[in-house]
């Protein structure tokens, strides 16, 4: 990994409370031309540093009612791969993790209602071959949602 400086966590910090900010608006705080700044971020996007940008949905809007978490035990943990391949064909799962404790993956989706969470669950994730079990845990609010802190050194 590249190492970065303190002037980009700066920049990293703006940008993560505002990805809309105008450069011109970094570079004014920075006290940097809008040329540096915008040389700074692609390589901050280019090293790896900065992995995404884009607006965030909210699921409710689009009547998705429930936010689920489900705990999958695989047959094998060497299934992991071919599994996820499976899962990334449900447009409903936005994540899915490899782990280690009483589950070999994590998934998190969005459902219509209870009905559409059953036909995910029974039509489609438990009939993926080497999907032993599965747990789900049904999120009722979520308070939290922010990115790692970035400090300066």
């Amino acid at each position: 990994m590249e190492k970065i400086d303190d002037l980009d966590r700066k920049i990293i910090q703006i940008i993560t409370k505002n990805a809309r900010i105008p450069f011109k608006d970094i570079a004014t705080e920075c006290n940097l031309s809008r040329a540096a700044i915008h040389q700074r971020v692609q390589r901050l996007i280019d090293s790896g540093v900065i992995t995404g940008s884009g607006y965030i949905v909210n699921p409710k809007m689009l009547g998705f009612q429930m936010c689920t978490y489900i705990g999958i035990t695989l047959e094998r943990g060497s299934l992991y791969k071919e599994v996820t391949a499976q899962l990334e064909q449900i447009p409903e799962i936005i994540e899915c993790h490899y782990t280690l404790g009483p589950y070999t993956m994590l998934i998190k989706l969005y459902a219509k209602n209870d009905e559409h969470l059953m036909e995910l669950l029974n039509g489609k994730i438990q009939e993926i071959k080497g999907v032993v079990s599965t747990e789900t845990l049904t999120c009722l609010d979520q308070r939290i949602k922010r990115q790692v802190p970035v400090e300066s050194k």
